[in-house]
């Protein structure tokens, strides 16, 4: 009997080999100066191959900006010029080959953005080090050692949701299926839901109407760009784990509704990143609840993320109801051939590289 972890999943045009998906990691490795400013390089190559090759069913490249200033780090992927799209081709069609579907998530880190490498420490950048200024809903920086801001126009916004559809335009022409507008962790769209950093007084705040309208219509011009037949998904913070004061769990089920009219195919739940000072109860599975509670109130699919590491563990999450895919993510910097030890665990027979059968 085939496990749910390593039964296909079909969404719109595209079929998933196993539910066992890799979650978005930034690698922050991207070429810093020069014309290959933001582009995968042979350290992408490596890393995704890896994933591919050890099964994963479906690889979401890590969070991609859609301008330059929406990069969290001056090593951040990109995806806003032609010449990053040919490196792209790199990674999809390596993923390609060894039969994992490629994805990517679209992102824009707001007001976290303009960092040096996390691994240098992640401190902000100020433009005479090669930074820039940030751009936010309101001028509220996310921490005492963070810059302040810039309070985004309304024209500015627009131009914000057309950088989205460029980039998903420019996704497809690199190879990727999947696409995944990232709306989690504390960046640009994250800042908008939240009440804690969207202190805006016009369309774009206030109401939850207003703070979620950046997401919709960020959702539509992906659609648009993208087509029928790609699937979209939308990454969340599910609560800023600071209630009542933060985007709450009840808002993220109440977006899960609009997005779900909206033609968004799963909500990727994970949470917090919009405040420094939450306290988050880490532990195995400990956003799976949420994924759960979307899930079962909204009938939209979800993926669940957080602390998923053991196969037994990732099948009851899939048996249980309680999502449709799980993002592993973590665990695969540690083993890139998670899928295949979990596949033999779970006692399914999954494809194995030729040149690794005999291991």
């Amino acid at each position: 009997m085939t496990s749910n972890l390593f039964s296909p999943l079909a969404i719109r045009g595209t079929e998933f080999p196993n539910r066992a998906w890799m979650a978005p990691m930034c690698q922050y490795s991207a070429d810093t100066t020069g014309p290959g400013t933001g582009a995968p390089n042979d350290w992408h190559v490596q890393h995704y191959g890896s994933r591919a090759v050890g099964g994963a069913g479906l690889i979401l490249v890590e969070a991609t900006a859609v301008t330059a200033e929406g990069r969290i780090s001056i090593g951040d992927l990109g995806i806003w010029n032609d010449t990053q799209v040919e490196a792209h081709r790199r990674l999809t069609a390596l993923m390609r080959a060894h039969g994992t579907v490629p994805g990517i998530q679209l992102a824009h880190a707001g007001r976290k953005a303009t960092s040096d490498l996390e691994f240098n420490g992640g401190r902000a950048l100020d433009p005479s080090e090669g930074g820039w200024i940030p751009v936010a809903p309101s001028a509220v920086p996310f921490s005492s050692s963070r810059p302040v801001p810039h309070a985004l126009t309304a024209a500015e916004i627009q131009e914000v949701v057309a950088a989205f559809a460029a980039a998903a335009r420019r996704a497809l022409d690199a190879g990727y299926e999947v696409v995944e507008i990232h709306g989690a962790h504390g960046y640009l769209l994250h800042e908008f839901l939240s009440p804690v950093s969207n202190r805006r007084e016009d369309e774009y705040g206030g109401s939850f109407e207003n703070r979620t309208r950046l997401a919709v219509e960020i959702a539509d011009a992906v659609r648009a760009e993208v087509g029928d037949r790609v699937p979209v998904f939308f990454r969340v913070s599910a609560t800023d784990w600071i209630e009542p004061e933060g985007w709450t769990a009840d808002e993220t089920v109440r977006l899960a509704a609009v997005l779900r009219e909206h033609a968004i195919d799963l909500l990727d739940v994970s949470s917090g990143g919009s405040v420094p000072r939450a306290d988050i109860p880490s532990a195995p599975g400990y956003q799976v609840p949420f994924a759960a509670r979307v899930r079962r109130e909204t009938g939209l699919p979800t993926g669940a993320v957080g602390l998923i590491t053991e196969p037994r563990q990732a099948e009851k999450i899939l048996a249980d109801g309680d999502a449709d895919a799980v993002f592993i993510g973590r665990e695969l910097l540690r083993n890139p051939y998670w899928p295949l030890h979990a596949a033999r665990e779970l006692g399914d027979e999954v494809p194995v590289p030729a040149p690794y059968r005999r291991a």
